[in-house]
């Protein structure tokens, strides 16, 4: 019983260390897309961030609770109908836990 034990918490932290190996990918995919546009004669906006589509995919999940990363709730705001993580309207998506 105690060997069950062992291997099955060994099983969670391998999964949960997974988890954040890909949150940490996602994001690192992000900032290799994100391109500054060159100023010409004046400030100029920022191109916005982009996700590659075949990273994630719209699965009914509406809250950042249900986020594992900023560039996941990017996607989801930008590409999902339904959501509720940008309850001032600005744009960023779950200030207050992934993208501060």
């Amino acid at each position: 019983m105690k060997r069950v034990i062992i291997i099955v918490l060994v099983g969670l932290l391998a999964w949960q260390g997974y988890l954040k190996y890909q949150a940490s990918r996602a994001e690192n995919l992000v900032r290799q897309v994100s391109v500054d546009v060159e100023p010409s004669s004046g400030p100029s906006p920022r191109k916005s961030e982009t996700v590659p589509s075949d990273l994630f995919k719209c699965d009914g999940r509406t809250h950042c609770s249900q986020m594992r990363s900023c560039a996941e709730a990017r996607f989801f705001l930008q590409n999902c109908p339904g959501v509720k993580m940008d309850g001032n309207n600005d744009g960023i998506p779950c200030e207050q836990q992934w993208c501060k």
